[in-house]
């Protein structure tokens, strides 16, 4: 028997220790233990072990550790303690405060955007998303070469790729990583400028649009699967799924709708990926109805939302309340007289809202009523069909919402339809025969 069989080939978990630095008076502070529990998801979605999770209180900030001395010395302690392979600080650390941590604490050091970056990296599946999270990591490590080479001291001769005379090689690496990030661009062009063509296709056909938004976890991907019959990775974990799906949703009256299900947005979002992204969230720009999912059972569903509406202004999606729908999901693990209470607040709530259960399907029959009225403002036409043309009809109940029909002596038929723009442009080219409006 060989005793290759024997070697275990698996890679071996990596123990973490994850802080949470609590500046005081940092506007717009969220509860620290809440923003500790999210960290400590965030290293779990990256498969390490967390042996230990600390509150770090910061009363000023020290430029070449962000901790004081006191602090780096005891979790210096702690990270022997617990035999940690990593620690995690969840906040934002600059080259120079890294690398004198991994000194003082002997331990790979990551922090809250790295450990972002580390994650889609894993988990983006298409061509563009590969390229999204590459792009966005070498523009993050660009300014770490400090902490990433040891070598930097040394000069190289030479010219051509090796580098000028004298040039150091932290500027090859540079240069390097430059080229490296030109390329990215360029092929990224490509892709949107195939994606851009799709889009473009899509508005040919005459079906709204909808697109789902909401902060990690909320119940995106299971809502989406409740709704289109799907089968999209839906799991409890913050950025279970990256890459945007589309399929068809139908609607109250059987009509069809664009549904896309988009990557959630987490607080301080690193910008790298806010402009990495922004072509696969122009899916939200481009959207007729923007359904924000939240998860009404947190604690921080409030603070959630403001970090998403944040996220959504960056990319300049329209905030127009006509547009956006928020989905209160997550009724299930509430009690029947909280639940209760949420309708009542839901009706009241601007912009609109609908309570929901993604997991038991609760309240998704009137999510559904609640789009269909959203893109149903299109104020009806009247159509007028000659005798014969029942596919006319059937194209018109299938693509838009009749609200009026009238039988004419001769055969013919009156309608009095909402159509969006898009649809009422197909049907006249499709049926010239028909009579709309007043041309």
């Amino acid at each position: 028997m060989s005793a290759s069989r024997f070697v275990d080939r698996e890679a071996p978990v990596q123990g973490a220790i994850v802080v949470h630095p609590d500046r005081e008076g940092r506007a717009g502070a969220r509860d620290p233990q809440a923003r500790l529990e999210e960290a400590a998801g965030l290293a779990l979605a990256l498969d390490l072990e967390v042996r230990e999770t600390l509150v770090a209180t910061l009363r000023k900030l020290t430029p070449a550790t962000l901790f004081g001395t006191g602090k780096v010395e005891e979790i210096a302690s702690r990270v022997r303690a617990a035999e940690a392979d990593v620690v995690i600080v969840d906040d934002a650390l600059t080259p120079v405060q890294q690398r004198n941590l991994e000194k003082a604490w002997q331990a790979k050091v990551i922090d809250r955007t790295g450990l972002i970056l580390e994650i889609f990296a894993r988990r983006a599946r298409t061509r563009e998303g590969r390229l999204q999270v590459e792009l966005a990591r070498l523009t993050y490590e660009r300014s770490r070469l400090v902490r990433t080479w040891t070598h930097l001291e040394r000069q190289r001769g030479g010219f051509g790729v090796m580098g000028g005379p004298g040039e150091t090689q932290i500027e090859t690496d540079r240069r390097l990583i430059a080229d490296k990030i030109g390329k990215l661009k360029r092929e990224l062009e490509e892709v949107r400028r195939t994606r851009t063509l799709a889009r473009s296709a899509r508005r040919r056909i005459p079906f709204p649009a909808v697109a789902l938004v909401g902060y990690t976890n909320a119940g995106k991907s299971t809502l989406f699967n409740r709704l289109t019959n799907a089968d999209v990775v839906a799991q409890d974990m913050l950025f279970a799924t990256l890459d945007p799906t589309i399929r068809q949703l139908r609607l109250p009256d059987g009509r069809p709708a664009m549904l896309s299900d988009t990557v959630g947005f987490i607080s301080d979002l690193p910008h790298e990926l806010v402009e990495a992204f922004r072509a696969t969230l122009e899916e939200v720009r481009e959207a007729d109805v923007v359904l924000h999912v939240r998860d009404i059972a947190s604690e921080e569903t409030r603070e959630q939302a403001d970090d998403v509406r944040s996220v959504l202004s960056q990319l300049g999606v329209d905030m127009d309340e006509r547009r956006i729908l928020e989905v209160w999901n997550k009724a299930d693990l509430l009690d029947a007289e909280t639940r209760a209470e949420l309708v009542s607040d839901a009706r009241r709530a601007s912009p609109s809202a609908v309570v929901v259960s993604a997991v038991t399907g609760q309240g998704t029959d009137a999510l559904l009523a609640a789009v269909a009225a959203l893109v149903d403002e299109a104020p009806p036409v009247d159509v007028l069909t000659p005798p014969g043309e029942g596919a006319a009809i059937a194209w018109l109940y299938a693509h838009g919402r009749v609200i009026e029909r009238e039988e004419g002596e001769d055969g013919g038929v009156r309608l009095s339809v909402s159509l969006t723009p898009q649809a009422l442009g197909q049907f006249e080219q499709l049926y010239p025969q028909a009579t709309v409006g007043g041309r």
